[in-house]
């Protein structure tokens, strides 16, 4: 899908349209969430000490082209995705495996294991689970369904019950989360803010109720009190933000309690990239364990890309060789077990990286993956109101909602709730690496969709 299919795209502009579309989309970011709090290089603390301006979210000028064929198939595959997790998430020797690879290389990874098992030592497992990822509007829904599941209050006297967002303080990425809230609470649910880090400074569990109900006073109104429902972590999947023991002893607190947390430790560590790897690696036959209908796990597994363990398996022994390659380590990314942007290691630089951890023991924390190369087109960057024109590649990636239960003393186990829910294209200078648009390297976009076969030419 090269820009010579469509030369006349995008449209070049004069001035006058230039500034029109710059004000209109600035304007419409910012009146419909699509902003953030400016970084720091961009506005001085100084000249913004309350922390109440706004700048519009990195975002393209015009959309990008993207076949339709390949965002079909891709939306149709979420349901299995889904399904897939959910799966995982239940399998808790499998998983259990897997992460036994990390425990010794990845205190992260670790001490998240090690919460899970002390709470199942004490004879604690949440009921109802949910996978959310999605777009506002769906994202509001699943976190409603969550919350009405949950049931009526476990204390007595009977609280009210309210939701959390389990939140990083300070929050650049604010606007997209209030948008959440705010369609919550039409639906009449109480919605709070609670920064990780004071999470046992306004929570407790009452030691004298075996149904573990999460109480939460809000500072700004202390004569009432909530009993939590479900807890939505928008911070917590960082080492960075866990910055002492008590810090753990509160994701514990939470992990013990009856709210439903999403997401739970177990669906933390089921999305790790060790996961993935485990999957991935070609000739590894575990995707069979989770997906056996062959017309739908046929379809999943063309959409991996191979990655490598870095251990001394045979594929990690050919992945050991790729990675200190200077010239084959051109085709990979070295990725460890982390979220957000800004950690991954590529291409040439991947040798020398994994020469200085020293212990090669060290390695076995990192996957090898191959590059997905995209094709290039034209398309403009707006970041903090200065625009960049150029090379762009973008990356699709199409959000789902599910909940499921496995209360198998009930009965009442298997998925309830399992959709799609919209999509996120993220597009960088083709000269990226990184693309993480809140951590600051791509741009939030939109797909054009047009008729492309399978060669990616035009119709």
């Amino acid at each position: 899908m090269a820009a010579s299919i469509y030369p006349d795209y995008p449209p070049d502009l004069t001035p006058e349209q230039r500034k029109h579309l710059y004000i209109s989309l600035n304007d419409w970011s910012i009146a419909n969430g699509l902003a953030v709090r400016p970084s720091s290089n961009f506005v001085a603390e100084s000249v913004d000490p309350s922390g109440v301006l706004a700048v519009t979210t990195p975002v393209t000028l015009f959309p990008s082209l993207f076949p339709e064929n390949s965002f079909t198939h891709a939306k149709a595959l979420q349901y299995a995705y889904n399904a897939l997790y959910v799966a995982i998430s239940q399998n808790e020797e499998w998983l259990g495996e897997v992460i036994q690879e990390l425990i010794e290389v990845d205190d992260f990874i670790a001490k998240l294991w090690e919460i899970h098992l002390a709470v199942k030592g004490e004879g604690y497992v949440q009921v109802i689970s949910p996978l959310i990822s999605s777009s506002i509007e769906q994202l509001a829904q699943g976190l409603s369904t969550a919350h009405l599941r949950y049931g009526k209050s476990k204390s007595w006297p009977p609280l009210p019950l309210c939701i959390i967002f389990v939140v990083q303080s300070p929050e650049r990425n604010i606007f997209d989360q209030r948008h959440v809230e705010y369609q919550l609470q039409t639906f009449g649910h109480a919605v709070f803010r609670l920064p990780f880090d004071l999470i046992k400074s306004y929570t407790f569990i009452p030691a004298s109720n075996d149904l573990r109900p999460l109480i939460y006073t809000p500072p700004h109104s202390p004569s009432i009190s909530y009993e939590v429902t479900t807890l939505y972590f928008r911070a917590g999947y960082s080492p960075d933000e866990y910055t002492n023991s008590a810090v753990w002893s509160a994701r514990l607190h939470l992990e013990r309690s009856a709210a439903i947390k999403c997401p739970s430790i177990l669906t933390h560590l089921a999305g790790s990239k060790k996961v993935q790897q485990v999957l991935a690696t070609p000739g590894s036959r575990h995707l069979e364990r989770f997906l056996s209908d062959p017309e739908i796990l046929d379809p999943v597994r063309k959409t991996f890309s191979a990655i490598y363990p870095l251990d001394d398996s045979p594929a990690g022994k050919e992945a050991k060789s790729i990675a200190l390659d200077p010239e084959r380590s051109k085709g990979f990314v070295l990725k460890p077990q982390r979220e957000g942007g800004g950690n991954n290691i590529y291409r040439g630089n991947i040798p020398p990286f994994l020469k200085s951890l020293g212990d090669e023991r060290k390695w076995r924390g990192y996957v090898l993956m191959e590059l997905i190369e995209p094709p290039a087109q034209r398309n403009s960057i707006m970041r903090e109101g200065v625009v960049k024109t150029g090379e762009m590649i973008c990356e699709l990636g199409i959000y789902g909602t599910c909940l499921w239960s496995h209360n198998t003393k009930s009965g009442d186990d298997g998925i309830l709730l399992n959709s799609e829910a919209g999509y996120l294209l993220r597009t960088k200078g083709r000269e990226s690496e990184e693309g993480g648009v809140a951590a600051g390297f791509g741009a939030v976009d939109s797909a054009l969709l047009v008729d492309t076969d399978e060669r990616g030419f035009r119709k």
